[in-house]
């Protein structure tokens, strides 16, 4: 029974704290009524069993349990009388199978994405209430200390209290003005999803089917190229989601991916929505990302993939969007298409201008191209530096395995 509440406190803790907010009005209250619901789940399930409708059982108890708890400060603090009588309100008490609770999602990442919160607060809040990272984790992602990040939270909930943003998706006036940040949130949420950032598993399905169903909720809200191509680019790469790791949950590459266990029909719906962003002409980040996916789920074979045509893409993407993780990006499609020693050379350009140092994968990168030069002992000292970074279970089991194939891998001579 533990495991089964662990299970549901994994897949759906993040839609129920939306549904709260929503209710309570209050990012803090939420935050304890969900923990609260979790706890008496704990207590009652083993013996109740789990109800029909766990997501609804969890928001109702949360719910109630933040009410017994304003009821008891209500006591001592006169001021919270009317916050206990906001919550009887008729949209308040309603929760139903027919209630659109699954949009209370879609509400949040525009709660946070509100243009009174910074952008780097936007970020780290949306991270922390929609994926449940903790404040180390998003830290460690985004290269900044632990302690900055939950400042940025704190002064985002402060806001929104403060400010008094409402808790909605804006009318269609406001929708092209919040769309790239919300964009952006909805794309973080996904690559979390498709590359967990810690932990045992190399995917979290929940994270990339949420980002996905709220991208297509979007395009609905929104038609736009830009919500077309991150929509396309999201199913071009969840489609390689069963392949992507073993049985035993050790992570599998690209290259070495059974194609046959690729969905095709998200890939057929990925390549329809990225013909349809290309036509429009706004040629975005994120159809330039879906283009090069396409590219893979084109290739019959790993060894059929057009590198040339990826690295050009790469090209415009760095012109649209610069960044050392595009120049990393790139720097593997010219290594597959050029050589390694190419891709080698820009790789260290950009360690050696002090950016990527703590990124894993700038070291594993390097580390492989050092490894088909025949530079063993290099090789073995990048994946080590790349080992220590890594926070990702199957990852680092790969990047030990690939440690122990080469100290037993004799020198090129």
């Amino acid at each position: 029974m533990e495991s089964v509440i662990e299970e549901i406190y994994r897949t759906q803790s993040r839609r129920v704290l939306a549904t709260l907010i929503r209710l309570l009005g209050d990012f803090d209250r939420a935050e304890e009524a969900l923990h609260d619901a979790f706890a008496a789940a704990a207590r009652t399930w083993p013996a109740d069993g789990i109800p029909g409708n766990p997501f609804a059982w969890l928001v109702s108890t949360g719910r109630f349990k933040a009410i017994d708890t304003i009821r008891r400060r209500a006591r001592f603090d006169a001021s919270q009388h009317h916050i206990e009588d906001s919550l009887y309100t008729p949209e308040a008490t309603y929760i139903g199978d027919m209630e659109p609770i699954e949009d209370d999602l879609l509400r949040l990442i525009f709660t946070c994405c509100h243009p009174a919160i910074p952008s780097d607060a936007q970020t780290a809040m949306a991270l922390r209430e929609i994926c449940g990272l903790t404040t180390e984790e998003i830290a460690h992602a985004f290269l900044t200390p632990a302690p900055t990040v939950a400042q940025r939270i704190v002064r985002a909930k402060n806001t929104i209290r403060a400010a008094k943003i409402p808790y909605e998706v804006p009318g269609h006036e406001a929708l092209p003005q919040r769309l790239d940040q919300v964009l952006h949130v909805i794309y973080l949420v996904f690559n979390e999803g498709y590359s967990a950032s810690s932990g045992e598993d190399v995917v979290r399905a929940d994270l990339t089917a949420e980002a996905i169903r709220l991208a297509r909720l979007l395009l609905t809200l929104l038609p736009h190229p830009d919500v077309s191509g991150l929509l396309a680019l999201m199913l071009l790469q969840d489609s390689r989601r069963t392949a992507r790791s073993s049985e035993r949950g050790a992570l599998v590459l690209l290259a070495d991916q059974d194609r046959s266990l690729w969905d095709h029909a998200k890939i057929a719906e990925g390549l329809a929505l990225l013909a349809e962003a290309m036509r429009t002409g706004e040629v975005g980040s994120y159809t330039l990302q879906a283009a090069i996916a396409a590219e893979h789920a084109r290739a019959p074979a790993a060894d059929e993939t057009d590198w040339q045509r990826i690295a050009f893409y790469y090209d415009l993407l760095l012109t649209a969007q610069p960044s050392p993780i595009v120049e990393l990006n790139r720097a593997v499609a010219i290594a597959m298409a050029e050589g390694p020693a190419k891709g080698l050379k820009l790789v260290d350009a950009i360690l050696e201008r002090q950016e990527l140092q703590t990124y894993h994968l700038a070291h594993s990168a390097r580390a492989d191209f050092l490894r088909r030069l025949g530079r063993r002992q290099e090789a073995i000292a990048a994946y080590k530096t790349a080992l220590s970074l890594c926070r990702q279970e199957p990852e680092q089991a790969f990047l030990r395995k690939r440690i122990s194939d080469l100290a037993t891998t004799p020198e090129r001579q």
